[in-house]
């Protein structure tokens, strides 16, 4: 279902492999990148991720050093996106598994040394979250002003957090893209929320933005990542308290008016499959306590007929990853 794919993909960083030219490169001339193996292309560390494969590059330069860049974090995140299923010390040792077959000695201790500050930076950027969250009161009417102050103060507080466990040439090297491209949709949104300018000063503001961009910034602006970092933004705000109103006005003015009504029309049709699957969680619970009398067989027909009430045969062979 393309819904849960979408969700898949944006709560937990990323399945979509971006190749942007934008990656930093250190200690000379590099050594070719490090592919994936057919086995890295069926992955099954756990269920929901069958059939996908490792997104992500781990690089080493020719000195045998370990290269970071964006690529690496994503390898990161895509094993980390098995949270929930896995636990953080199994997660953990599946990615140095996997550093040791595509590193030398020397880079993969450097990537297992980088990974256990990432984990530590992911860990305290919950904790700072949850606390933010706890403290802050929603206002009876989320207002525009309302809701960029929120995406200010947080990447203030997350830009902030990562100089307690990355060098400022890793911090850049790992999260510099994505900064730029946060930075780029919060200064349209300003723009476009801003009711001192008239409707010419706007375009006039969005084309200087448009000029300034980078070539790797231009083609993230409409290449699929996008979604990826729309949908990030959309959790950020709806965590902040902002109205759905809200999330369709930043992505109109990140992409388009249409691309924002698809958006909205996949987030509605989220809902209807999280509504689902908890009904049905729900029932089969209730099911297998109160026919404690019955025998395997008739059990397994039972479960059977309350899956087809709500799923087709097609969205059948996702319920693994749910049960």
């Amino acid at each position: 279902m393309k819904t849960k794919n979408l969700t898949f993909l944006a709560a937990t960083i990323s399945l979509i492999v971006v190749s942007f030219s934008l990656l930093q490169k250190q200690g000379g001339r590099e050594e070719p990148a490090v592919r994936l193996t057919p086995q890295d292309r069926m992955f099954s560390f756990v269920r929901s991720m069958e059939g996908t494969s490792v997104d992500g590059q781990a690089k080493q330069s020719d000195d045998g050093n370990l290269v970071v860049n964006a690529e690496l974090r994503l390898m990161f995140d895509y094993y980390l996106a098995a949270v929930g299923e896995k636990s953080i010390p199994e997660i953990k040792r599946e990615i140095e598994k996997a550093l040791d077959q595509k590193l030398k000695p020397q880079a993969a201790t450097q990537a297992k040394e980088l990974l256990t500050r990432y984990l530590g930076y992911k860990q305290a950027l919950l904790e700072v979250e949850k606390n933010s969250g706890a403290s802050a009161t929603t206002p009876a009417i989320n207002t525009s002003n309302n809701m960029i102050s929120a995406m200010q103060k947080r990447w203030q507080s997350m830009q902030k957090l990562r100089l307690q466990f990355f060098s400022a040439q890793d911090s850049q090297a790992l999260f510099g893209f994505d900064d730029a491209y946060d930075m780029d949709a919060l200064a349209r949104l300003e723009i476009s929320q801003n009711t001192a300018y008239s409707d010419k000063q706007k375009q006039e503001k969005l084309q200087a933005l448009d000029a300034a961009m980078s070539p790797e910034l231009r083609e993230a602006k409409n290449a699929p990542y996008q979604i990826i970092r729309l949908e990030e933004q959309a959790q950020q705000l709806r965590a902040s308290g902002a109205s759905e109103d809200d999330i369709y006005r930043m992505r109109a003015a990140a992409v388009s008016p249409e691309a924002a009504n698809r958006l909205a029309d996949l987030d509605r049709e989220e809902a209807e499959w999280k509504t689902r699957i908890a009904n049905y969680l729900e029932q089969k619970r209730q099911l297998l306590s109160r026919d404690e009398g019955k025998n395997m067989a008739e059990k397994i027909t039972a479960l059977q007929q309350l899956r087809d009430r709500y799923f087709s045969i097609q969205e059948q062979n996702r319920l693994a990853a749910y049960e």
